[in-house]
Order: C-alpha cells, then sequence, then structure tokens
C-alpha cells in the first residue's frame, strides 16, 4: 500500500484530497493543527469521512514543533497544502504569520527531506496569487510573477524554495499554481461560500469592486485530479498551472447563482480590497502534456454541488 502525507489535510483541499487518495487505496497520514483562520469545527466536519478509514490517521500539531525527518522517513508521496490563507488578510502584522507558515515552514520541510530515500514526489501547493495583475493569459514560463498581495509574495517566496531544493538536492517536487479554487467545503471567507450563505438567509450579498473582475475558477474535484495526476507523474521540477477553463466575472457568477437557487438577489457594491486581482486566465496547456490534466467539471454543476453542501451544513458556519 502507497503512504501519502497530507499537510493541512483538514481545509478545504486537504480534505477533498484526503478522501480520493483514501478510495484509490493510499494509507493517509495527515498533519493539521486546526488554526482559528476559521472555525475548527468545520475542519473537523471536512474529515469525519477520513477518521471512519482505518487507512486514515490524524497528527494533530504545528509542523513547526514536529520532527518532520521521523514523520517523513518512509513516505512516497507528500502533499503540502498547509498555509496561512486569504489575500486581504495578509497586510500589516499579520504577515509575520504568513512568512512562518507558508516561507519558513516549508524551509524546515524540504531540509528533512534532503536524505530522504523513499520520496518520490513532493507536491507544493502554490497559487494563482504568485501572477499578480497580467494583461493576457497566465503562462508558467513566459508570464512575470509580480504579486500584488502580501499572500502571493509568500506563495512566490516558497515556490523558489521548492524549486531550490529540487536543483540543489534533488528533491522529487512538483509545484501547482490553483486558480480559485470553489466547491464543497470551500473556506467560509471565500466569495462563493458567502454568496450562498448570504442567500440561504435571504441576505443581500456583499462584492468588492464592480463585480465585472475575472477569474479562471477550478472546481476542487479537478483540482484533486491534478494533484494525484502530479505526484503519480514521470514530471519532476516543474511548476504547473492548474485552472478550470471556467473564466466568468463575478456579476456572470451571480447569474448562475440566481438560477441554481431560484432567488432573487440584492447586492451591495464595496470598495474593491487591496491585493485583488483583475483578472486570472490560466494557460493550462503545460499541465494537460506532462500529467495528463484535463478539467471536466462545468461551472454550473460546481455551483450546484456547492449550494447543496452548504444548504446541508449551514449549522457548521458562525454567521
Amino acid at each position: 500500500m502507497k503512504t501519502a502525507i497530507i499537510t493541512g489535510v483538514a481545509g478545504f483541499i486537504g480534505s477533498s484530497l484526503a478522501e480520493k487518495l483514501l478510495k484509490d487505496n493510499f494509507k493517509v497520514i495527515g498533519i493539521d493543527n486546526f488554526t482559528n483562520y476559521y472555525s475548527p469545527h468545520i475542519k473537523e466536519k471536512n474529515i469525519e469521512n477520513c477518521l471512519k478509514n482505518t487507512n486514515f490517521s490524524l497528527i494533530h500539531q504545528d509542523l513547526d514543533s514536529l520532527d518532520l525527518s521521523t514523520i517523513f522517513e518512509n513516505a512516497e508521496y507528500i502533499f503540502h497544502l498547509s498555509a496561512q490563507p486569504g489575500v486581504r488578510a495578509s497586510w500589516g502584522k499579520e504577515f509575520a504569520v504568513y512568512v512562518k507558515n507558508n516561507i519558513s515552514v516549508t524551509q524546515k520541510i524540504l531540509e528533512s527531506l534532503k536524505n530522504n530515500t523513499t520520496l518520490k514526489k513532493f507536491i507544493f501547493a502554490s497559487s494563482s496569487s504568485v501572477y499578480g495583475n497580467q494583461p493576457s493569459i497566465m503562462n508558467e514560463d513566459t508570464s512575470l510573477t509580480k504579486p500584488v498581495s502580501p499572500y502571493g509574495v509568500t506563495k512566490l517566496a516558497a515556490e523558489n524554495l521548492v524549486n531550490l531544493y529540487f536543483k540543489n538536492y534533488g528533491i522529487p517536487t512538483i509545484s501547482l499554481r490553483y486558480f480559485t479554487v470553489y466547491g464543497p467545503r470551500q473556506r467560509p471567507d471565500m466569495a462563493f461560500s458567502r454568496f450562498f450563505r448570504s442567500i440561504i438567509k435571504d441576505k443581500k450579498l456583499t462584492i468588492f469592486g464592480n463585480g465585472e473582475q475575472t477569474r479562471d475558477f477550478t472546481y476542487v474535484d479537478d483540482i484533486v485530479d491534478a494533484t494525484i495526476n502530479a505526484a503519480t507523474s514521470d514530471s519532476v521540477g516543474e511548476i504547473l498551472n492548474v485552472g478550470g477553463g471556467s473564466i466568468f466575472s463575478l456579476t456572470q457568477i451571480i447569474e448562475f447563482m440566481k438560477e441554481i437557487t431560484e432567488k432573487e438577489l440584492e447586492i451591495n457594491f464595496e470598495k474593491e480590497q487591496k491585493g485583488d486581482v483583475k483578472y486570472t486566465n490560466a494557460d493550462i496547456s503545460k499541465s494537460k502534456k506532462l500529467i495528463n490534466y484535463k478539467p471536466s467539471r462545468d461551472i454550473k454543476y460546481g455551483l450546484t454541488q456547492q449550494y447543496e453542501y452548504i444548504k446541508t451544513n449551514l449549522n457548521f458556519y458562525d454567521d
């Protein structure tokens, strides 16, 4: 049985990845310290199915306090998904937390793997935030990386560390730049989650900016597929975009939500937030070629799945 370790296992993507790996007959060791960035109860809910599986074990601790060399000693696949999330919260004094959790912890993990002989692949979860505002489609090799938020700066710094440890110590790495992930279990501070909860409670929706900003929205199951494909591929030392090919403005998303919920929606427009980009569009040709990535879930399917999930689990949210 293949062994995988997932950092940030109780999060949105981490828990979804863990469930898929368990279905694929992996032994999964999950690490999470259940930070209070959002309610730990939501994270506990995320992994309730995993905890019922005898091939899953949980280490409920901060990565910074662990003897990583021992934990990773027999790991074949490591998925480093843990991070301090959030563009808007990364300004000011909170930046120190982002540096610790997104850069320093990543370096500590990589340092612990220098002499590892069992590791087949180290997958680093990066972000489209590393690109900042780009005038055209975002390509891993030709687009400049100019993040416009402190969060994006830390993800780019961690990417550079991953690349350094591949080149200098031969650690078999791949960094995946995830583009605006949505679906069941999406973090409660993210737009679709906020919108659906407001709709269910007949409240106004708040949009920062004019609503014309566009994103390359990627359904979580497509993200999971890409992540596993990258881990089991022959590629190493690569940086790959993972987008969904569903590029819409927020106002278009609102129209889809009207159809799905069969409700008329009131919208409150507020000033755009520092660090928000106006446009994302992933060139995924490299991912298609190297890891056989083929996003297959369209936006209406994904939004419907997320809406149904939030309706069923509304009591887990604090608002």
